[in-house]
């Protein structure tokens, strides 16, 4: 809600128990200790702006009922100097308050005095915040999940910087350990198979088959021909993954970019290995007690630290032992780590080496199991899993006309993040992946996406924008100049259409900090769309252009708080607001 909706709310709460106090006082209500009361919006507007359960809520502290508290206060309350223009006492005991003309006009006011800053607030206090997303392996090209998961991540940034916290935007590069081995075998086998022919080994069924590995295995060829068959196998497999991972890693980052996403920090593994920070983790871990060896491995007690915060959190012996809870390794008999080692010390890294208040990981729903343990395993070294946040993405079904697709016309296999970008506007992709809440399964229409339509969300909402500039581009043109409206010239605005829309622009700050504070960026999604709904409606009910220059003024004041409300949570989204379609 905007700064002047928040503080109306808190009036309702004053108000409220100014007429308590002067109920007391004049011996209509007893004098007794009153506890809490809701202040909320209510379903239905024709129940007013704020509804207050004050009467409920010390109906037994005062032995009266509800209804007859409520008269009494409604007689007591004075609204004089604030922006409601009427209370009213209904129901069971509900005390209603409505909006006056002042509140329309100074919601309107707190948008063109605040201009790209508005829907800005503080809850954050500017605690640091570490958002994690993508990740992808640095082996393949980027998957439907990792598209979804860049647009989420992103805008929950945006929006947790617009909330007040200080956000850091990261790409974890898994460079080192064993999906680095794959990739390694993966290419020294394509780079033997373009000159060895039926001699060179084939494929194993775990590594990667992708085309991509194919064309870095050829283009390593092109440069050093057939030089590296006569080199020791490490040193092959090393010389490949050297020229292949930036070669990929660069991919990745011009194909992000071109999505929209830049990251503060790409953060390697393969530094973990290097700074010696795995190698204490595990350290510390050992000295604590959470390790033991067995069949030449080191093994976290993984089973035993999930047992104990379970039985905490009030789970039975029985429930407990359902889960079969499992241990798990950390060293490997080969003396490698595991990734769940890098994991922990990775998390580590971001808590105690970087100092960040709260870490938000983005993960595939494929990762649920690995939660528990890693926040267990943090609780379990004293960094506090309940700093680490886990969102857990689903799916995405891509369909067009009713109908499931799979293959890609790239790799024949699943579309990829580059795929779609040919395909669809990047504006669409990145809406789209915002419509639904992580957890909820979404279905993707590439149809739908580029129909220039009211049917296609993200062009309905451009559409909006761009009309709002057609309209003022218009009056221009017709030499009616464009001023500043005094408060009583915008109390005009009294139309239902009007005071809608107005209402709804002043929800913004409001629906940033609950999107903020529930991980839902998707919010501001829906908030948008309703935005340009309701700014049609407006449009079709109510004539800007009028003849009357103050009432002109006023309505065109208006168009342009929603413009810039529009472009504000478009620049959010990072989805252009075009000024003409």
């Amino acid at each position: 809600m905007s700064l002047l909706a928040k503080t109306a709310q808190n009036t309702v709460r004053e108000v409220i128990l100014d007429a308590a106090g002067r109920a007391v006082a004049s011996g209509a209500l007893p004098a007794e200790p009153l506890g809490g009361f809701i202040v909320e919006v209510p379903a239905s507007r024709l129940n007013g702006d704020y509804s207050a359960n004050a009467a409920m809520a010390w109906a037994r502290d005062l032995k009266m009922p509800p209804r007859k508290i409520a008269d009494i206060l409604h007689a007591n309350i004075d609204i004089s100097a604030t922006v409601f223009d009427r209370c009213e006492a209904a129901g069971a005991g509900f005390l209603n308050f409505y909006f006056g003309p002042s509140f329309y006009a100074g919601v309107l006011t707190e948008i063109r005095e605040k201009g790209a800053d508005y829907g800005r607030s503080n809850i954050g206090g500017g605690k640091k915040i570490n958002v994690e997303f993508v990740s992808a392996n640095p082996t393949g090209p980027m998957h439907m999940g990792n598209a979804r998961g860049g647009a989420l991540g992103d805008c929950l940034a945006a929006v947790l910087a617009f909330a007040g916290y200080s956000v850091s935007r990261e790409f974890y590069v898994n460079d080192a350990g064993n999906q680095i081995d794959k990739f390694a075998l993966s290419l020294d086998i394509r780079y033997r198979q373009l000159f060895e022919g039926e001699d060179a080994p084939k494929m194993p069924e775990d590594s990667y088959h992708g085309e991509d590995i194919v064309q870095r295995a050829k283009e390593f060829a092109e440069m050093h021909g057939r030089s590296y068959l006569d080199k020791p196998e490490q040193e092959r497999r090393g010389a490949l993954v050297d020229y292949a991972l930036p070669k990929n890693l660069a991919a990745m980052k011009e194909n992000l970019a071109k999505y929209r996403i830049e990251y503060d920090t790409w953060f390697h593994e393969s530094s973990l290995y290097e700074s010696g920070e795995l190698k204490d983790t595990v350290d510390k871990m050992k000295s604590l007690g959470l390790t033991y060896e067995k069949d030449g491995a080191l093994w976290y007690k993984n089973a035993e630290i999930l047992a104990a915060i379970l039985a905490k959190q009030g789970k039975t012996p029985e429930e407990i032992e359902k889960l079969e809870l499992k241990d798990e390794v950390l060293i490997r008999a080969n003396g490698n780590p595991t990734y769940f080692a890098a994991d922990i010390a990775y998390h580590r890294n971001k808590f105690e080496a970087r100092g960040f208040d709260k870490a938000i990981d983005i993960w595939g729903a494929d990762h649920h199991g690995h939660v528990a343990r890693m926040k267990g395993a943090l609780d379990a070294i004293g960094v506090g899993g309940s700093r680490l946040d886990i969102i857990l993405m689903q799916l995405v079904r891509l369909t067009r006309n009713g109908e499931a697709v799979r293959m890609s016309k790239r790799t024949g296999k699943a579309i990829t993040l580059v795929d779609l970008l040919e395909e669809i506007p990047i504006d669409a992709v990145r809406f789209w992946f915002n419509l639904r809440e992580p957890a909820t399964q979404m279905e993707f229409d590439l149809g739908l996406a580029v129909e220039q339509s009211a049917k296609n969300p993200v062009y309905y909402c451009q559409y909006a924008h761009a009309r709002i500039c057609s309209i003022l581009k218009k009056i221009e043109a017709e030499c009616k100049v464009r001023r500043d409206c005094t408060k009583r010239e915008l109390e005009q605005l009294r139309e239902p259409e009007e005071r809608e829309l107005i209402r709804h622009l002043s929800t913004l700050t409001g629906e940033i900090e609950a999107a903020a504070l529930n991980y839902d960026p998707a919010r501001i999604t829906r908030f948008l769309v309703e935005t340009a709904t309701l700014y049609h409606k407006f449009y079709n009910a109510c004539r800007v252009n009028c003849d009357d220059e103050a009432f002109m003024q006023a309505r065109v004041t208006l168009c342009v708080c929603v413009r810039d409300v529009l472009r504000n949570v478009m620049a959010m989204l990072k989805i252009e607001a075009p000024e003409s379609m």
